[in-house]
């Protein structure tokens, strides 16, 4: 083996080590670095018209934009999860007398399942929908009490993760443009798919930044109107959560409401279940389908499918910052697949051929 090639593997195994290494070592910092990045991919027109006011002073600009995000954004979002976790604390104080009492004597849901039309067909089935009913209310009532108690501890982590990304933020604005050409520059693709894989990156954080945080803001803020109109304590607290479901495709905001609805029925409140219904299923479910179109446009590109696995699974594996990275990653993977095909052209087997020579075989299933 020559001495160069030896020598090049020497570095190549050194990049790999070093590289996993300091990478590890800073962990728990990456996601805030990786918001960071697409928060200043996002503004960075902002960056450049500021510059151009301030007559070429590119730090002032980015001191202005890093200030108008703290006062616009992270203050009114620091207001809001103090209101959240609030309402969280009174509901879960609230609900769980009723829930012990619940599965104290279960048979108290039998009032409620005789306003339920066509009772008499489902009378035989009382006793064990009552059983899984009262097994239902205490494993969710469990679930969000250990969720409230582990809140204020993931509130101040981010509250510190906000605060590394703004700083990082900062440099990103004013050395984006030469950090983004040394990466690209390591990376051994052509300028061309180098130029695809940016351009796709940029337009879908976008777009699932508008989409997301816009249509999100409006459903949970319209369906909390819905609640409070309804009668439904701590509508803040739910409206934060419909924003939040508001991401998961055909389901959305209904995941809430829904259920609240059908409870408002069984407690005979049918003008809060007249209010849920139009306020949440007519103006905010169709929200949706009229602002996401204007918002988005064809900037993802991907089918719902994409989206929904690409949401759910980036929240499985990056939590509630999975709502912004899972359809990036999407996204990203179509992209890669799309060029993978381009670029191997000539290796694979042409697709109307194997159709082709199928066709017979079809007919002669057909035949039979």
């Amino acid at each position: 083996m020559k001495k160069e090639t030896v020598s090049k593997i020497t570095l190549a195994g050194l990049v790999v080590l070093i590289s996993g290494l300091f990478l590890t070592m800073i962990h728990q910092f990456l996601m805030a670095i990786f918001m960071a990045g697409l928060f200043s991919a996002t503004v960075m027109p902002i960056q450049h018209f500021l510059t151009r006011k301030f007559g070429g002073h590119q730090v002032l600009a980015s001191v202005v934009i890093i200030v108008g995000m703290v006062m616009l954004v992270m203050v009114p979002l620091a207001f809001l999860i103090t209101i959240v976790i609030t309402q969280a604390i009174a509901i879960g104080q609230s609900v769980t007398p009723w829930v012990h009492g619940f599965i104290a004597e279960p048979t108290t849901l039998s009032v409620y399942l005789e306003k339920i039309p066509f009772y008499d067909q489902i009378l035989p089935y009382r006793d064990v929908i009552i059983h899984k009913a009262g097994e239902m209310v205490g494993t969710v009532t469990t679930f969000l009490v250990n969720s409230l108690s582990s809140f204020t501890r993931v509130t101040i982590e981010a509250l510190f993760s906000s605060v590394i990304m703004l700083y990082v933020m900062f440099y990103f604005l004013n050395m984006g443009d030469i950090l983004l050409e040394r990466i690209l520059y390591f990376l051994p693709l052509d300028d061309k798919n180098e130029q695809r894989l940016l351009s796709r990156f940029t337009s879908v954080t976008k777009a699932t930044l508008k989409g997301t945080l816009i249509i999100g803001f409006l459903q949970g803020t319209i369906c909390g109107v819905g609640f409070t109109l309804a009668g439904i304590e701590g509508s803040v607290f739910w409206g934060a959560l419909m924003a939040v479901a508001s991401i998961v495709p055909a389901f959305g905001t209904a995941i809430i409401w829904l259920p609240a609805l059908v409870i408002l029925a069984l407690m005979g409140n049918f003008t809060g279940v007249i209010i849920l219904a139009v306020v949440c299923g007519l103006i905010a479910g169709n929200l949706d389908n009229l602002v996401r179109p204007r918002l988005v446009g064809k900037d993802t590109e991907m089918h719902d499918l994409f989206v929904l696995f690409g949401t759910l699974g980036g929240i499985t594996m990056f939590g509630i910052l999975g709502i912004i990275i899972g359809p990036i990653i999407a996204a990203l993977f179509i992209t890669l697949w799309e060029m993978y095909g381009a670029t191997f052209r000539e290796y694979l087997p042409g697709v109307e051929m194997i159709l082709r020579k199928r066709a017979p075989l079809d007919k002669h299933r057909q035949e039979r």
